[in-house]
């Protein structure tokens, strides 16, 4: 690497299938940052702090990308934590600063918004969430800027249902939980967030209301998902998870890099053309 060459990476587990590096590539060549890498490192909870520590001796380091599970165990070894990230205790972006501060950020918040917003969603009178998960904590904390009314969140534990309980009380969202049992009920809102993992909304499909509202999956691959596809068969609206991989990408790179605004266009053809390989 030469003196200017900068680096980055995704960390997480498992990881050999994350996006993110043909994102970010895709946005250095586009801005001209030849002498920019980004890469994955299969990195746990137990082995997070030795890869940190080796982060001071390689001053080319600009910032880090956090899926799960390192979001939450990242923040003990951050100098400082933005507000929005702290206000779900998520982490998903570190920036490395020229005096090796560690910065946390959290990109999936804004990103959520960024993808509803570009999909015609400003605000909306309810909400529905479908798991509690870290990224339903992200996406209640969007909800908490865009939405009017209450926030419906369906989960499969009465401890979950108080966690996201928790979550609405310190987000200021009317948040009122019911069992997964009830998960159709879901369905009927203006806009539905679906936040669990793959095949867990498959048996949904079939209760596709006939005029559905908006569904936000944030699941990529495969996609579309079961519920996904049936939810545009009956001419709702959809955004995928591709699309808040993309938006919380780009605020990533403006972070990491110093220039806006990262090239969304090129990422997001970079992402499908991934996709469809796949």
């Amino acid at each position: 690497m030469t003196d200017t060459a900068r680096r980055a990476a995704v960390l997480g587990s498992p990881i050999t299938h994350s996006l993110s590096p043909v994102l970010h590539r895709a946005a250095y060549t586009a801005l001209g940052l030849d002498d920019w890498s980004y890469d994955r490192h299969e990195v746990d909870e137990a082995t997070l702090s030795e890869f940190f520590a080796a982060l001071d001796q390689d001053p080319a380091w600009a910032g880090l990308s956090l899926t799960m599970p390192l979001k939450r165990a990242v923040i003990p070894l951050l100098d400082e934590v933005t507000e929005t990230a702290a206000s779900v205790e998520a982490v998903n972006t570190v920036v490395l600063t020229e005096d090796r501060r560690r910065i946390g950020h959290n990109t999936d918040i804004p990103g959520i918004e960024a993808a509803l917003r570009e999909r015609g969603v400003e605000r909306t009178p309810s909400a529905a969430i479908l798991g509690a998960g870290a990224t339903a904590s992200s996406a209640l904390a969007a909800l908490a800027r865009i939405c009017d009314g209450p926030v419906f969140v369906y989960v499969r534990s009465e401890a979950r249902a108080d966690e996201m309980r928790g979550w609405g009380e310190r987000l200021g969202v009317d948040v009122r939980t019911a069992s997964w049992t009830r998960a159709e009920e879901a369905l009927a809102a203006p806009l539905v967030i679906a936040t669990t993992p793959a095949g867990a909304t498959d048996d949904l499909a079939a209760a596709v209301p006939e005029a559905p509202g908006t569904l936000f999956d944030v699941l990529y691959h495969p996609w579309p998902t079961p519920l996904a596809a049936a939810w545009s068969a009956r001419g709702g609206a959809v955004v995928g998870g591709l699309d808040l991989l993309v938006h919380q990408a780009v605020l990533q790179v403006e972070l990491m890099t110093g220039r806006t605004p990262a090239p969304l266009t090129a990422m997001r053809t970079a992402g499908e053309a991934a996709l469809a390989a796949r």
